[in-house]
């Protein structure tokens, strides 16, 4: 395995490269750009680069599948980092074009939906057609295959074209979180400020079936982030669940609830618990589910059978 090298959504001059240069350990790693999410994570699992790092949020569109299924298929991966970047569009033009011109543009379809309403006011003539990725987008409108690309207007440069219009953005405030992905290893030590990824898939298909799973998580006072359901292409009415949810696996509440889940669920795929990008520790923490309560409790049971216990 490439112990230097990370692989991420490309080509250059995506969001997702720009997130990852946010990263101090990105200056000593040789940063490879791949076509897809599914390829940037496959030369992980198949050993060619230590991580991979990929978009799997937007506040404005919600989660990015093609993530979230890789994640929860295939040989298992661990996210060990995440980065929120804020996002704003410019669109890019070959020089010389002008607003008028404009007649067919291009992006991710993520940035479809944050862009929309400009779109509508100000381009309502314009064909749209998806692209791999942002920064895609920008290549083909340099190849001449379309007229507009919105993307970041740090992409300019890279093919040759003009931010015709910047600070594009149906939802100020949008946000993409992306995440460092790598193969299965020891969870990093935990911050205070943690989150802890999953994917769970239910056993069967009866009625209670998704509050039995998220009794597992809120008897112990566990907040969730985030829960996501994806078919299992099993057959209609067969999904599995990611979820998000406060604090980290060493902790005794996250602990249990995990054993909680796995008691009752055919699988449960554990994806990592890692630092919040957000630095926020949890503001819903009940009485009586902190670590010092668990083992409390758990001494107060050693002592009741051992007939020392004041019950």
């Amino acid at each position: 395995m490439s112990a230097t090298r990370y692989t991420y959504l490309g080509p250059a001059g995506t969001f997702t490269e720009a997130a990852l240069h946010t990263l101090p350990e990105a200056a000593t790693r040789e940063l490879v750009p791949l076509s897809s999410v599914a390829l940037a994570l496959d030369a992980v699992r198949g050993g060619e680069a230590a991580g991979a790092f990929v978009p799997i949020e937007n506040s404005v569109e919600g989660a990015v599948t093609a993530t979230n299924d890789e994640l929860a298929a295939g040989a298992p991966l661990m996210i060990y980092r995440e980065v929120l970047l804020p996002i704003t569009f410019a669109l890019l033009v070959r020089p010389g074009t002008e607003l008028s011109g404009v007649k067919t543009v291009t992006s991710h379809p993520v940035a479809q939906p944050q862009v929309r309403k400009w779109l509508a006011a100000n381009l309502p003539d314009a064909t749209w057609e998806s692209a791999a990725s942002n920064a895609d987008g920008a290549r083909l409108v340099a190849e001449g295959r379309y007229d507009g690309a919105f993307a970041g207007e740090f992409a300019a440069p890279i093919y040759g074209l003009d931010p015709l219009v910047k600070e594009i953005a149906d939802s100020h405030g949008a946000t993409t979180r992306f995440v460092l992905v790598g193969r299965p290893g020891r969870v990093s030590s935990p911050t205070g400020a943690d989150k802890t990824s999953m994917v769970v898939w239910l056993p069967d298909d009866h009625p209670g079936a998704l509050l039995e799973l998220l009794q597992e998580f809120a008897v112990r006072g566990v907040n969730l982030m985030r829960i996501e359901s994806r078919p299992t292409g099993e057959g209609l009415g067969n999904y599995c669940f990611l979820i998000d949810c406060e604090g980290h696996l060493s902790e005794r509440r996250v602990a249990e609830a995990m054993m909680g889940l796995r008691r009752i669920c055919p699988q449960v795929r554990f994806l990592g618990s890692y630092p919040r990008a957000d630095r926020q520790g949890s503001k819903h923490r009940r009485p009586g589910t902190s670590d010092e309560d668990f083992a409390a409790a758990a001494d107060w049971l050693s002592r009741a059978l051992d007939g020392r216990a004041d019950i």
